[in-house]
């Protein structure tokens, strides 16, 4: 591998990706197929996809959208929204469906288009169970949302009051502990069986919580979970590149207008989409680990998912270049991350 000018991989996997649906699918849609082979789709639809169903439906959609010149290259990976009434013989046939490659968990209330999610854990006792039997992985929002509980604090108090009984209860059960933020989750994580790893986000990489508030309030940068501290970002930085099997790349590249993340109740979701391994190439960069990016963006979430790995590579080449001030979206504009900066990195 070329670290200096140019540098080829296996073409890589997103992990944890937002398309929306409709004419906004069809905006983003094309920048997250141009880079990645594979995509698990997030299920936080409006109504969500809670069934096999809804999620072979959603599928068709996303093929549909597909550019011409990108069909037959990208495979969208569907999930089910887990709810506090999804019952074991969903499970088993989404299990059956082959296209259903896991159930999200998103404590009602957590994020974007979460209301309808799970109250209580233990509510979903049986169809975890069924996930456990029927080799389904869980893919968990990892936030509480207790109101009283401050929001730099609820991945932690996630991983102790939710996701250690968890562990505990299905010691067989696959969990993909998503968009990691804190050095608690990197050490809970680390100590694991291996049934548990954690997909990273670029923007997690490149920006602690300062970013929100540089020159004023920049809601380009709120995300949940929202950024951390830089100590935490240290510790990210670390084990996305420390050649963990456990972490691997998931963007949650999540596009909103910019109307609806510039006003006074702005939502949460950074896009980055548009120059996502070129934004992970630059983090590794910067770490001194350009020859581990490979094995984070392309080998390990497959290996977890228990998929083969792809056969097909993409070029690197270090060609600075300028992202768009903002992005076409449906009849409006996103602004994606680091809008009108310079990416060192330049996927051809």
């Amino acid at each position: 591998m070329n670290t200096l000018q140019e540098f080829t991989l296996t073409r890589p996997d997103d992990f944890h990706l937002h398309l929306r649906d409709d004419a906004q699918m069809q905006a983003v849609l094309p920048f997250s197929a141009r880079q990645f082979a594979r995509a698990i789709i997030m299920p936080n639809l409006k109504p969500p996809v809670v069934t096999t169903a809804l999620a072979a439906a959603y599928r068709d959609r996303i093929l549909s959208a597909l550019p011409d010149e990108l069909k037959n290259r990208f495979e969208p990976l569907m999930t089910l929204y887990l709810t506090d009434e999804t019952a074991p013989p969903e499970i088993l046939r989404a299990k059956n469906s082959g296209i259903v490659r896991g159930v999200k968990l998103y404590p009602a209330g957590a994020t974007t288009n979460s209301a309808a999610g799970v109250t209580d854990i233990t509510r979903c006792y049986a169809a975890l169970e069924a996930m456990e039997k029927n080799d389904m992985p869980l893919l968990v929002h990892g936030e509480v949302t207790d109101p009283s509980i401050d929001i730099f604090d609820r991945e932690k108090i996630f991983i102790d009051t939710v996701l250690t009984p968890v562990i505990r209860g299905f010691p067989s059960l696959r969990v993909a502990f998503e968009h990691i933020t804190t050095q608690e989750a990197v050490d809970f994580v680390t100590a694991a069986p291996d049934t548990l790893a954690a997909t990273i986000t670029a923007h997690h990489l490149r920006y602690n919580r300062n970013a929100i508030f540089q020159g004023g309030i920049r809601p380009h940068y709120y995300c949940l979970p929202v950024l951390k501290r830089e100590h935490h970002r240290q510790a990210l930085i670390r084990a996305a590149t420390g050649g963990s099997k456990k972490f691997f790349l998931g963007t949650d590249s999540a596009p909103h207008s910019r109307a609806l993340k510039e006003n006074d109740c702005g939502c949460a979701g950074i896009f980055t989409a548009h120059a996502a391994i070129e934004l992970y190439a630059e983090a590794f960069e910067q770490a001194g680990a350009l020859d581990r990016l490979e094995a984070f963006a392309s080998f390990n979430g497959a290996d977890f998912y228990r998929l083969p790995r792809n056969s097909t590579q993409i070029t690197l080449r270090k060609a600075p270049w300028q992202i768009p001030e903002r992005i076409h979206f449906a009849g409006d504009v996103l602004i994606p991350l680091a809008a009108g900066e310079i990416v060192g990195w330049k996927m051809l």
